[in-house]
């Protein structure tokens, strides 16, 4: 029978997004290995980074990451759709090994997982028409802007709101958001540094900028804290596939540019 602290303790666990009871363990490369393959959480609404494709299998920059995992450890990938929103709760439970999906590195998601070194540069943005005059957050005031709930731009302006007059929507994903901006629903998307080069090839006309740049953003593989023999072996793996062409090839791909350099911890 749990005790009044037992309780206390189970319901501030479960308000924390942790897993309270039952926490999944720190897994093993081995483990990985020895149960046949790799599940790994990733985003299917973000143009460039991850979208379905027509097979139904997920296709962009972080599934083509993904897969070299697949690749190194010699197993299948599992994929897992994640949003912004659920991709930590995910992890933290052990629906999944790992998430290659747009997670951005802070200090404060760092309290909850561990991240590799960076294997994507991008940064957090707000995007509109050209017609909308938009060059800084203070010219946001009465504008309705919208954002993946629990992203960056999300995490950026939510404090802001009051204070700039911000109209801030939230979007389960960031999908829906792109098709309210399209749809003028709302007068500025939270997206990344190149979405806006799909919009204007899929909705030509507007011409589609990035208006505000909020933060510059790199991109790490989230694992559960205490999994150091996956980390290891991990910031190996992005060792490699930068310097072997791998990276660099997917990103020319995907994001129509060289890899660049990518920063180290």
């Amino acid at each position: 029978m749990l005790t009044r602290s037992g309780i206390f303790g189970l319901l501030m666990a479960m308000l924390l997004g942790l897993a309270p009871l039952g926490a999944a363990q720190a897994q093993t490369v081995d483990e990985i290995i020895k149960r046949g393959k790799v599940i790994i959480g990733v985003n299917t609404t973000t143009p460039i980074f991850g979208l379905m494709g027509k097979d139904g299998q997920p296709e962009g920059y972080d599934p083509d990451v993904a897969r070299l995992v697949g690749k190194y450890l010699g197993v299948p990938v599992e994929f897992v759709s994640v949003t912004g929103a659920n991709r930590i709760p995910n992890l933290l439970s052990g629906k999944v090994d790992m998430l290659i999906c747009l997670f951005g590195i802070t200090p404060e998601r760092a309290l909850q997982v561990w991240y590799s070194i960076p294997y994507a540069s991008e940064a957090a943005t707000l995007v509109a028409p050209e017609s909308r005059k938009v060059k800084s957050v203070d010219d946001l005031a009465g504008l309705k802007v919208g954002v993946p709930r629990g992203a960056m731009q999300d995490l950026i302006l939510t404090p802001l709101v009051a204070d700039k007059k911000i109209n801030l929507q939230r979007f389960d994903d960031e999908a829906t958001g792109l098709q309210a901006m399209i749809s003028g629903q709302i007068d500025l998307v939270g997206t990344g540094l190149l979405v806006n080069r799909t919009l204007n090839r899929n909705d030509p006309g507007k011409n589609y900028e990035v208006k505000v740049v909020l933060r510059e953003l790199h991109f790490g593989i989230g694992v559960r804290r205490g999994s150091t023999d996956l980390l290891q072996w991990l910031n190996t793996f992005v060792y490699a596939i930068k310097n072997n062409g791998e990276l660099d090839a997917i990103s020319r791909k995907w994001r129509e540019l060289p890899l660049g350099t990518l920063p180290v911890f």
